[in-house]
């Protein structure tokens, strides 16, 4: 296999990292091992370049709508929109949405009770919707001009209320955020970048993704086109039935979202040595995240040219038949989440715990926490999982020693607290809310959680900086809100290490159960096969990694699709059966995860 990466030195100034810029192009040759740039083949043309944009545009009546996401970078986009205008000759009429935003003040205030306290990291869900950022007497004036072509364009121009055509344009997670990094990003409601990367994400989280993700799933249904930013100066597009028609037979049958990686302060070499297409110049890799559907997106081929769409298109199209029986339950959220976290030749997590589900409703808005495991993929003879307290765990002495750590820079004999317990190959732990816990050195972890992902309180982080050599935030008080004590002791053995049971089996192939916590929502299971299996999905969505073997070929629907090593897919539950073919040498183990039936 082979990719183009010709896009790789672009764009420097516009994105603040050390990882690749998604290629616009791929060979779609069979891979011989784990594949960053995992793709689905589109249901029809996808295009590049800004001169076939316009072409296309120039079909559709005077008035096009340009609405998007947060972090594209409009002026430029439009910019090069006018270039084609004039090579051609033809003139026509750009109106800017930002212009009908409300004042800072009302931005402030429309915002205060979400982000508006001062925790550097955690907010509230805004509940509002994008109309908010706007004032209405602004918004009716933006009116087109007569005897012309008339472009609005900005997150929001489809509430202009302009009758045309409609084009959006999607930008990955994972690229605001490179360009937040960078200074090049404004929020919802700014008209210049804060300079400020964790704020800007702050409100990304809390405020701006979710009301453009209403937004968004409001105007889908009617978009005729759709554009694929993240490479500025190439930018590739398609139709939208096109988007539409691709994304209906990727809910039927099985696709990979595409991962993404960062470093870390505790990161390790594990993926960087065993995913060969990541840059090597990285100083660690800390996280793969395979699946966080809010932030992965999933790319769509056709004839080697790439379009990438956020996952969560998928769910706002047609989240019954991803999600099945718990669509009822989680709406357009992805609930299950797997990414590795990579401490191979690299150091310990931090000593954290994660927020009790009443805790999350109250401060954060969100309606589900964030309940987690660990599967051990890989591990080095000696690596260790910190989990639980020590049976005479004394909950004010711990405090008392954590604040003075923190206040003082001065190191805790945690093991005194928390107890270890050695990690090996296909090891699970189970981490419901409000437990102490912590990912040693030299581990490969497959975190198959709940999908919230970034509300772990920190108590303990080895007096370390971050990368940037700045101090790492701790949350020690908000910790102590919603930590159990009484898993301690033996408890901890007994019920937070799970001990897989067969469940089913056949002549070659068995299925075992690896009992999760009563308070997670999903199950976790282990599909061990020599040569093939057939399963079913039985309403549910899958999330599957393959654990142990080279590659196995996976059947849904009559398509056949290729998985190797540490690659992880998703089964809508709309597929119903699939087949699962061990292709490599030895057993093949699939980890496979989904909502329990009475949580749906």
């Amino acid at each position: 296999m082979s990719t183009s990466f010709s896009s790789q030195t672009q764009s420097s100034q516009l994105r603040a990292t050390d990882q690749f810029l998604a290629p616009k192009t791929k060979d779609t040759l069979q891979h011989t091992g784990y594949d960053i740039y995992p793709c689905f083949s589109a249901q029809g043309p996808v295009f590049s370049g800004f001169d076939t944009l316009l072409s296309r545009i120039l079909q559709y009546q005077s008035y096009i709508i340009i609405d998007g996401y947060a972090g594209v970078q409009w002026e430029a986009f439009i910019s090069q929109l006018k270039i084609q205008l004039a090579q051609q000759n033809i003139s026509a009429s750009f109106v800017d949405v930002n212009t009908a935003l409300l004042p800072h003040s009302g931005r402030d205030a429309l915002l205060a009770d979400s982000i508006g306290n001062s925790d550097p990291l955690f907010g509230k869900i805004f509940t509002g919707s994008l109309s908010d950022f706007f004032s209405p007497e602004k918004l009716e004036a933006l009116q087109p001009a007569k005897g012309t072509l008339n472009i609005i364009y900005g997150c929001g121009a489809a509430l202009s209320g302009w009758e045309g055509a409609l084009l959006y344009i999607d930008l990955p997670k994972n690229e605001i955020q490179f360009r937040s990094r960078a200074g090049k990003v404004c929020n919802l409601g700014h008209t210049t970048p804060s300079g400020n990367a964790r704020l800007q994400y702050k409100q990304f989280y809390f405020a701006d993704w979710p009301v453009l993700n209403r937004h968004k799933k409001d105007i889908l249904p009617r978009v005729n086109l759709i554009i694929d930013e993240q490479r500025p100066d190439e930018i590739t597009w398609c139709e939208g039935s096109t988007l539409r028609n691709t994304l209906a037979t990727m809910s039927k049958n099985m696709f990979r979202a595409r991962p993404w990686f960062e470093p870390g302060v505790w990161g390790g070499h594990w993926i960087r040595e065993n995913i060969a297409e990541l840059n090597p110049n990285v100083v660690n890799y800390a996280w793969s995240f395979e699946l966080i559907a809010p932030e992965n997106g999933v790319l769509l081929e056709h004839e080697g040219l790439l379009l990438e769409v956020s996952l969560d298109t998928m769910l706002m199209l047609d989240n019954k038949a991803v999600l099945g029986k718990a669509a009822q339950r989680f709406g357009t959220s992805f609930p299950i989440r797997f990414d590795f976290l990579d401490t191979f030749n690299g150091g310990n997590l931090s000593i954290q715990c994660h927020p009790s589900v009443p805790y999350t409703q109250q401060h954060f808005g969100e309606p589900f926490t964030q309940d987690e495991t660990y599967y051990i993929l890989d591990s080095k003879p000696g690596a260790e999982v910190y989990l639980g307290f020590q049976e005479n765990i004394d909950a004010q002495e711990f405090r008392n020693v954590l604040e003075e750590s923190a206040l003082h820079n001065t190191p805790v004999d945690i093991e005194k607290y928390v107890q270890v317990f050695p990690s090996h190959k296909h090891d699970l732990f189970l981490i419901p809310n409000g437990t102490v816990h912590s990912s040693g050195k030299n581990n490969l972890v497959l975190e198959i959680s709940a999908t919230p992902y970034i509300f772990t309180f920190k108590m303990y982080d080895w007096l370390r900086t971050d990368l940037n050599g700045k101090p790492r935030t701790l949350n020690i008080a908000r910790a102590f809100d919603n930590l159990k004590f009484s898993r301690k002791g033996a408890v901890v053995q007994d019920t937070l290490i799970s001990v897989p049971v067969v469940i089913e089996q056949g002549a070659d192939w068995r299925l075992l159960n690896l009992p999760t916590h009563p308070e997670h929502f999903y199950r976790i299971e282990r599909v061990e096969l020599n040569s093939r299996v057939t399963l079913d999905t039985r309403g549910h969505c899958h999330i599957l990694s393959l654990v142990e073997g080279g590659r196995i070929r996976v059947i849904t629907n009559g398509l056949e699709q290729t998985v190797h090593y540490a690659e992880t897919f998703i089964i809508p539950a709309a597929a119903g059966q699939y087949t699962l073919i061990n292709e490599g040498e030895g057993e093949a183990k699939v980890v496979r995860s989904f909502v329990k039936d009475d949580c749906c």
